[in-house]
């Protein structure tokens, strides 16, 4: 399953993405974590000490080569550079197995039973020439390619805000939990992501942070309705992982809360022809908007109608 963290900055998503991270290791499940927020903080969340979690190399720093790996023997990609980050997989591309022996996957960290990814930060280098999205771009070519199996998850950790619909990569999670906080810029965000996933059919739930008390609990309820999942509130052994103490149990509530989001994502339903479909359709969208321009080819050419992702 795919699964992504989103919500306003924050609100703790890269927190909660870690507890759920750290829950589904300790039931030693295969995790790969993705760390595609602007601010790479997911790597410390997850218990590196900074300069560790610095030297990952960062997938945006390896684009060309997770190109060529990807598009194998598809010829109807001309060449890596005509890759962009919606290019789906055809006859001739090679798919990703989670954790597999492949140079993407080769770039990830152990992090105590996961598979950490990171697209890298947004640097001085970046300033005024270039965008974040061409760095997540290369998380969306490793979601289109990858065929993840029953009992395996990717947990990315998104950008903050509205970024994550500045192109098709949110229509690549089975679910996406989104962290709000009992406030008027939580539940704010929230409207603003249901407004925009309302047309591609994209399951995004709540989950509620920093709760304080029933008030809040109501607060979320009267204002996300049914969307509200579960809830989070606040946690000594949260506040302990981010001071660098270790050994802190996490609460039974939060523990709890932590079953219900795993029972959320493992009761989704895994539709390959929808995930392929949406993958084409973004595709096109972006071939004709700005990428056949931008690389003088005529993209919705890559497009394979007759690839089927292997069951």
């Amino acid at each position: 399953m795919k699964v992504a963290f989103v919500g306003k900055g924050g609100s703790g998503k890269t927190t909660l993405s870690s507890l759920f991270i750290r829950h589904l290791t300790a039931k030693g499940l295969p995790v790969v974590a993705v760390d595609a927020d602007i601010n790479q903080h997911l790597g410390v969340a997850l218990g590196l000490d900074e300069g560790r979690a610095a030297k990952i190399t960062a997938m945006g720093d390896r684009l060309p080569e997770i190109k060529t790996y990807l598009r194998g023997r598809n010829w109807r990609i001309s060449s890596p550079s005509a890759m962009v980050k919606t290019t789906p997989p055809g006859s001739g591309s090679r798919l990703l197995r989670l954790r597999g022996d492949d140079p993407i996957h080769a770039l990830g960290q152990d992090v105590d039973g996961a598979t950490l990814l990171v697209t890298g930060p947004f640097n001085d280098e970046d300033l005024g020439v270039a965008c974040y999205h061409s760095k997540t771009g290369a998380v969306e070519l490793y979601l289109n390619h990858l065929v993840d199996g029953p009992g395996e998850y990717v947990v990315v950790d998104m950008t903050a805000g509205a970024d994550t619909f500045a192109s098709g990569l949110f229509t690549r999670f089975d679910l996406m939990f989104l962290v709000a906080e009992p406030t008027r810029k939580g539940v704010g965000v929230y409207r603003q992501y249901k407004e925009y996933a309302a047309d591609y059919d994209v399951a995004i739930t709540v989950i509620g942070n920093k709760i304080q008390g029933d008030e809040d609990i109501a607060y979320l309820r009267e204002h996300v309705g049914d969307d509200l999942l579960t809830w989070v509130g606040q946690s000594a052994a949260v506040r302990a992982v981010e001071q660098g103490r270790q050994g802190v149990a996490l609460e039974s509530a939060n523990e709890a809360a932590l079953d219900w989001m795993l029972a959320a994502v493992d009761a989704r339903r895994k539709d390959w022809a929808k995930y392929q479909r949406q993958a084409i359709d973004f595709h096109l969208k972006n071939a004709r908007s700005w990428a056949n321009a931008a690389t003088g080819e005529n993209l919705e050419k890559q497009v394979d109608a007759d690839f089927r992702f292997p069951a």
